[in-house]
């Protein structure tokens, strides 16, 4: 009779075999690992390099890799040129331009035109047409009209032909184809003024302007009085240019003739003519010779007679320059007291 197994014996040995079924399903479920290390360690040297960490800790240097061959060239428009960078130092402002010539010119001009305006001879007669220097910025056309018309409308020669031309021509006896009182008088002085305004416009703007000269007279104010006086006389046949040099004083002389053809249009029926056009237009420029004169000799007149009329009293003395008070006598210097000596004792 067989003895039945204990059921210990037979626990343990369902136990065993329940252990080591488990343990090879759990080595099967596990991945399998590489068998030879080095070859791990060449992996990771071909591995690039891991990026610096950004917490400020510094990495190691990591190993400087070769350069890289150049790339081959590409087939296209060329690259644009690098720019320069900006300098740091200061841009240099550009000079500004130079003023313009031209109006420095005219801003002279109009300087003079202005002074001239106000010349008078002893504060009654214009001296508009006289350029006291002798120098002076050429006029434009403009302002030959402008100070034309300035000498034009003058008190001075609107009373110059009530006084002069009115009044005296009745009294000699001129343009008698006029008649005599007030109806002779008003044309006479009515003649006088047109063949100065005639002679203003036409001699002074109007023939100046085409010509291109100076109406003005330049006086010389200085040096030997015959050459001067030359000099005036013949400022009715010669003027200057605006190119600053001599001419012939076409626009006096032909202005004049244009003037005494005009005033055939006024002047009384017996004084009308070709003839009389020549003979007053010859007897003009005669007269503005002796004008010359008192245009170049008139400023020293004047200053003469202002200089006798406000005469400077006379000087008084100078005094004899006071002589230095004596010095002082030096006080002696005082003495100082010696100190007193102490008693002796007995």
């Amino acid at each position: 009779m067989k003895q039945p197994f204990p059921a210990g014996l037979i626990a343990a040995s369902v136990a065993f075999v329940v252990a080591s079924s488990s343990a090879k399903l759990l080595a099967q479920m596990q991945p399998s690992q590489p068998a030879v290390p080095h070859r791990l360690e060449a992996a990771s040297l071909a591995l690039p390099d891991a990026p610096t960490p950004q917490t400020g800790v510094p990495a190691s240097a990591p190993a400087t890799p070769p350069p890289a061959p150049p790339a081959a060239p590409q087939p296209g428009p060329p690259a644009p040129s690098a720019v320069p960078a900006p300098s740091s130092a200061p841009s240099q402002v550009a000079p500004a331009d130079p003023p313009d010539d031209k109006q420095q010119q005219r801003s002279e001009a109009e300087r003079e035109l202005k002074a001239e305006e106000k010349q008078r001879l002893l504060g009654v007669m214009p001296q508009f047409q006289v350029v006291m220097g002798g120098k002076a910025v050429p006029l434009t056309g403009g302002e030959k009209w402008r100070l034309a018309l300035h000498s034009a409308i003058d008190p001075f020669y609107i009373g110059w032909a009530f006084v002069i031309g009115g009044g005296y021509g009745e009294l000699i006896g001129s343009n008698d184809g006029y008649g005599w009182g007030a109806d002779g008088y008003i044309k006479r002085v009515g003649a006088n003024y047109a063949d100065n305004v005639n002679g203003a416009l036409i001699g002074n703007a109007l023939l100046p302007q085409l010509l291109h000269q100076d109406p003005r007279y330049f006086r010389m104010g200085a040096g030997p009085i015959k050459k001067r006086f030359v000099y005036a006389a013949l400022s009715t046949v010669i003027c200057h240019g605006d190119n600053g040099k001599n001419q012939p004083n076409v626009s006096n002389v032909l202005g004049n003739f244009i003037s005494g053809g005009i005033s055939n249009l006024y002047y009384p029926e017996n004084e009308r003519g070709v003839a009389l056009t020549f003979e007053n237009g010859a007897s003009v420029t005669l007269f503005g010779a002796l004008g010359g004169q008192l245009l170049e000799f008139g400023p020293d007149l004047a200053r003469l007679v202002t200089r006798h009329r406000h005469k400077a009293p006379p000087a008084p003395p100078a005094a004899a320059p006071a002589s230095p008070p004596p010095p002082a006598a030096l006080a002696p210097t005082p003495t100082p007291a010696a100190p007193p000596t102490p008693p002796t004792p007995r």
